[in-house]
């Protein structure tokens, strides 16, 4: 059988249950961020720091990598031979000197290596 702080624990769970209000549903947004040469970073729905523009749910779905932006807007290159290469640098993953496979800590000897993108007509 309840008893009276039962039912009064039951009441006050259905006072707050009633007035509660959800937050109203916050706006979906899609974005392409991008580098200084116009290149896509990442195609995303979060906020982030960087260079972006807002795009299409289509675009954001394909989330094509033969797009530049271009003051502002999107630009769809033709189709191109891209050549992407590991080259060694002063920026980049610090991996081991005798195996490019392996990374470590930056405090170690290392080489750092970064991809560099060629494209061709």
């Amino acid at each position: 059988m309840p008893t009276e702080n039962d039912i009064l624990t039951t009441q006050n769970f259905f006072e707050v249950w009633d007035s509660f209000q959800p937050a109203p549903p916050q706006p979906v947004f899609y974005r392409l961020y991008y580098n200084s040469q116009g290149c896509p970073v990442s195609y995303t729905m979060e906020d982030l720091p960087g260079d972006f523009i807002e795009i299409d749910r289509e675009t954001y779905v394909v989330g094509p990598a033969n797009v530049r932006v271009l003051n502002g807007q999107l630009i769809t290159l033709k189709p191109s031979v891209i050549i992407k290469k590991l080259t060694p640098g002063d920026v980049g993953t610090s991996c081991d000197p005798r195996d490019i496979c392996v990374v470590v800590d930056q405090q170690l000897p290392h080489v750092k290596w970064n991809m560099k993108t060629n494209e061709h007509s």
